[in-house]
C-alpha cells in the first residue's frame, strides 16, 4: 500500500471515527470531523499533507499524489 492509499484510508477512518464519537461520547468531537475535512480540502489544492509527510519519513513506498 502505497502513501496515497494510506492518507485516504486514515482519513477516512478518522472521518468515521469522530462521527461514532460526536454521536455516542459528546458532540465536540465533531469538530475533529470538521478538522480533516478543512485538511483533505486544502491538500487538494495544496498538494501538502502532513500525514504524507509522516507516512514518507516512516519510509512507506511513495505515491503520485502528494509531494
Amino acid at each position: 500500500m502505497n502513501i496515497d492509499r494510506l492518507v485516504f484510508a486514515i482519513a477516512g477512518f478518522f472521518v468515521l471515527a469522530s462521527l461514532l464519537l460526536g454521536y455516542f461520547v459528546h458532540e465536540y468531537w465533531f469538530f475533529f470531523t470538521g478538522f480533516v475535512g478543512l485538511n483533505m480540502l486544502q491538500a487538494a489544492f495544496t498538494g501538502f499533507c502532513p500525514l504524507a509527510k509522516i507516512l514518507k519519513a516512516a519510509g512507506i513506498e511513495p505515491g503520485n499524489a502528494f509531494k
